[in-house]
């Protein structure tokens, strides 16, 4: 599923729906104005963000409301956040090679 999200995210117009919908949900209309999109091109990034499992959409009447889907998000924070233990080890012992150079404990 990170392949999709990230493969979502990568078209730069997705990044900047998911930016706007943080502020919270907006029709299609809102998002292809604010964007400078044609309503079908927003609607086709939506379609591909919601298989991505990053928005879900609500019908209104004639209208569709979109809107974040915090669990793909809390996930995807979740697998990025496995990496800083990672990455904070390497820097430990990164810290220790540079102290033992200088010669300080």
């Amino acid at each position: 599923m990170k392949e999709k999200i990230f493969g979502a995210l990568a078209e730069p117009n997705r990044f900047s729906i998911v930016e706007l919908l943080r502020e919270g949900p907006l029709t299609v209309g809102e998002i292809a104005e604010q964007l400078g999109l044609q309503q079908p091109q927003a609607s086709k990034h939506l379609r591909v963000l919601s298989e991505a499992g990053l928005v879900e959409v609500q019908p209104s009447a004639n209208r569709r409301i979109y809107k974040l889907r915090s669990q793909s998000l809390i996930e995807l924070g979740d697998w990025l956040e496995s990496f800083r233990s990672v990455w904070d080890e390497r820097f430990g012992y990164l810290d220790e090679y540079l102290r033992g150079l200088l010669g300080e404990k």
